[in-house]
């Protein structure tokens, strides 16, 4: 018997969504997908601690020595005729926001992320409606949608990422793991249509840590497949490289997942994080100012993307670069002047990538997928660039070396302000806001958040006067000053107020935290704030 118990009641209006969502039959499929991996997930959380350890006595990483890496004879799998062209995704797209994910739909581009990790924030609410909408959109039932899945961008679909629980459900008397649920999900109600639609199912995967990890997802996908009388290989699924650990498995990533492998993506913020939450205790690995000194031109990031480019070319698997987050204004015109130093500052930067080898990359405004799709004409006339092989000899001082720098205080003021209010839009139940002409998500809360307490625990002087020092009382002054002009200018009712005030001591707390958690949405989706806010458990009902 199935031993499941959902901690919710479904949300006004979605009483039915829900009962179709979590039928008996999902919950059992979504139960022995658990009772098989659990004690593997376990001691997968146990090898990160384990890990974590062992760096803080290690000097430094070093490539492994494994047998795949030595033999040069294997490629990934064949891909599937979608995948072969993965010029542009668009990227965070929550299916939650219906609006947004319909627009998707309708966009001339190869992919879109159907995120479930970086832009989304997972209440019960957002989970049972971005379910429902991709079994609608896949039906051609959504309001607005292609009526076909052929005619439709590939949904690369994105799971949660291995830190987050899913408080809302228990399995045999334990809070069911985040990634597990929106895979389970996924696959039990569009396993199946996208199969027989020649368009899937295709995942993301995001902040492995290693190759063990990439291994334990494709015994996953193994199982299912298994489960769901899918053809082996069916799943295709591409590794996001966010973490340093990562950067020296990654033939060990694309060999654990050869029959699923859908190559490796670059993400430049969620990576720098994973830098410091592994090595920031160092002073040697003290960021700069990441919007003045941290870039793809920067030789650690340039060496990591010519190192992925050149492993997964050598495979036969696609690499891509990350996401472009610059946005036009609301309702401005593409051709007024600030809108084309926009999309060109979006085109050199990607030219670039492409340059590198890239065989795709994602944007989130759709109002520069034209230009975009024009770049590739003009310089990619091929549907992937797999063809163009590399040879490096990357070292681990390459990719473990700062660049050097300083830290501004407009560097500082921005951190802070990113901080604020991801936390802020957090707690509102939104994964993903727009702030100075750019898209910030989970990522960027991250590195804005881990930067600060890096500068505080090292207190380096400021470039605009160098008599003065980062530290814990400059960063309380300018979370004071940015709190006072938020709550002038965004706050307009007594629960905006309060979630203001909630962001500012939250941010602070991880930024004076002596051993700051290594994700900004574990410590969220965790915090009792949070679930207050957003959870109606059943418990008193059961």
């Amino acid at each position: 018997m199935a031993d499941i118990i959902l901690l919710q009641s479904p949300p006004p209006k979605l009483e039915e969504v829900q009962k179709n969502i979590f039928s008996k039959a999902a919950k059992d499929f979504l139960v022995n997908l658990h009772r098989e991996f659990d004690s593997k997930i376990d001691l997968l959380y146990k090898n990160r601690l384990k890990r974590l350890v062992d760096l803080q006595t290690r000097p430094t990483l070093e490539f492994k020595k494994s047998i795949e890496r030595n033999d040069k004879t294997w490629n990934i799998a064949p891909l599937p005729t979608r995948l072969l062209n993965r010029h542009l995704d668009l990227g965070d797209v929550s299916a939650s926001n219906t609006a947004h994910f319909v627009s998707a739909l309708n966009s001339d581009i190869q992919g879109i992320q159907v995120d479930f990790d970086d832009g989304h924030c997972p209440t019960w609410k957002n989970q049972l409606v971005a379910f429902q909408n991709i079994n609608l959109a896949l039906k051609g039932n959504l309001p607005g949608a292609p009526l076909s899945i052929s005619t439709c961008p590939v949904l690369m679909l994105r799971p949660r990422a291995w830190n987050m629980i899913e408080h809302n459900i228990l399995i045999d008397g334990k809070e069911a793991i985040g990634p597990l649920v929106d895979f389970a999900i996924l696959m039990f109600h569009n396993g199946q249509r996208l199969y027989e639609a020649n368009s899937g199912p295709y995942f993301y995967l995001s902040k492995l840590e290693g190759a063990s990890e990439a291994l334990l997802w494709n015994e996953i996908f193994v199982w299912t497949q298994n489960e769901l009388g899918l053809p082996q290989g069916t799943i295709k699924a591409c590794v996001l490289i966010e973490n340093i650990i990562s950067t020296f498995e990654l033939e060990e990533i694309l060999y654990a997942l050869k029959e699923h492998s859908l190559g490796l993506n670059c993400g430049i913020w969620d990576y720098c994080a994973s830098v410091i939450a592994k090595f920031g205790e160092r002073k040697e690995f003290l960021l700069p100012d990441r919007n003045k000194y941290v870039n793809m031109d920067r030789h650690f990031l340039d060496s990591y993307l010519r190192l992925v480019v050149a492993t997964c070319h050598a495979r036969g698997a696609p690499a891509t670069g990350g996401m472009a987050a610059a946005m036009l204004k609301p309702g401005a015109d593409v051709n007024d002047k600030h809108s084309k130093e926009i999309i060109n500052k979006i085109l050199d930067a990607k030219l670039k990538e492409i340059e590198a080898g890239v065989d795709g990359f994602m944007v989130y405004d759709s109002r520069v997928v034209p230009y975009v799709n024009e770049l590739w004409k003009k310089n990619g006339d091929t549907p992937n660039q797999i063809f163009r092989k590399f040879t490096t000899n990357i070292t681990s001082a390459d990719l473990l070396t700062i660049p050097s720098g300083g830290v501004t205080l407009q560097g500082l003021k921005h951190n802070v302000a990113v901080s604020i209010m991801f936390i802020y839009h957090w707690l509102a139940g939104i994964g993903h806001f727009f702030y100075n002409g750019y898209v910030e998500d989970s990522a960027t809360a991250e590195i804005s958040r881990t930067q600060i307490w890096q500068w505080i625990r090292f207190s380096p002087p400021l470039e605009d006067d160098p008599t003065q020092h980062v530290t814990a009382k400059l960063v309380e002054k300018t979370v004071a000053s940015f709190a006072a002009h938020a709550h002038k200018n965004l706050c307009r009712s007594n629960a905006e107020r309060k979630r203001l005030t909630a962001a500012r001591y939250m941010s602070t707390e991880l930024f004076l935290s002596r051993n700051p958690p290594e994700f900004i949405t574990s410590y969220l989706n965790d915090n009792h704030k949070f679930r207050t806010l957003h959870n109606k458990a059943l418990l008193s009902n059961l």
